[in-house]
């Protein structure tokens, strides 16, 4: 069995949460943890981490640290450390990420790179 390296999160520990009744449409930028359980259509960007619930549907650019998608997102993500992706998530666009997880189940359509770049922080890759 493959080391999975995903937490459980605590909606009470996360700073911000959109949601499921929240329909948001342009840019956001988050500089703490957020959980989106809503609709957001855009671009989203974190200097932390973004949780996508099951109930969640992105139509956007996702650019964070860590990304832990459960819900459907369409469109590109860029996750600087890791990409999480559980058996309910639904990607479709590019990823760009170090680190990727992938549990059986998750459907992903497009192309990946995982290669290490000068743009990507991997401080967090001896985890």
């Amino acid at each position: 069995m493959s080391d999975l390296r995903v937490r459980n999160i605590d909606e009470d520990e996360i700073d911000t949460v959109l949601g499921e009744d929240v329909e948001f449409q342009g840019d956001i930028s988050f500089d703490n943890l957020v959980l989106i359980k809503g609709q957001v259509n855009g671009q989203l960007h974190s200097t932390s981490d973004v949780f996508i619930s099951p109930t969640a549907r992105v139509h956007a650019e996702l650019d964070a640290q860590v990304i832990s998608v459960k819900g459907s997102v369409q469109g590109d993500i860029r996750a600087l450390r890791r990409l999480e992706l559980f058996s309910t998530s639904s990607i479709s666009g590019s990823i760009q990420t170090p680190d990727m997880i992938m549990q059986s189940g998750a459907r992903f359509n497009g192309s990946c790179r995982m290669d290490v770049d000068s743009d990507m922080d991997i401080r967090s890759k001896g985890e």
